[in-house]
């Protein structure tokens, strides 16, 4: 797949993370009953935040975006996003294996909700995420910082 890297996102980022998002999350909103194409994109319109997100690239092309938050007593973990290509080859492992390790320097909590039933949740659990309550529609999980 090639060396993936970070760059601080840009507004000018926004539509090309709202449609990633709409394709990786399509199957388990529909799954759920769940899957509005515009609303899919609106939620991340809404919710973007250039200040603490990150694009991720592969070989210099666009291939997914997180983002890291503080919020509280803890960071949240938000709109971590990878094209289907870099998904399943190690980049999602190795972007969260950064950002938590950040985070970890800092004694800084980390939390964020996976839809219900998303195989992100298994990623998320092998890197000492742990399941603090659930809804209908998400799992809401918290990782305590590692000494």
């Amino acid at each position: 797949m090639g060396e993936w890297e970070m760059r601080p996102a840009s507004s000018a980022d926004v539509e090309a993370v709202a449609e990633l998002r709409a394709v990786v999350l399509r199957a388990d909103l529909e799954r759920l009953g769940r899957y509005d194409p515009w609303r899919v994109r609106q939620r991340l319109r809404d919710g973007f935040d250039a200040a603490h997100t990150w694009v991720i690239e592969v070989g210099g092309v666009f291939a997914g975006c997180v983002a890291l938050r503080p919020a509280g007593d803890a960071h949240r973990l938000e709109h971590f996003y990878l094209a289907p290509e870099a998904q399943g080859v190690g980049i999602g492992s190795g972007v969260l294996r950064e950002l938590l390790a950040r985070c970890d320097r800092d004694g800084v909590r980390v939390r964020l909700n996976v839809l219900r039933g998303s195989a992100a949740q298994r990623l998320y659990e092998r890197h000492g995420f742990t399941v603090e309550t659930e809804d209908p529609v998400d799992v809401f999980m918290v990782r305590a910082p590692s000494s």
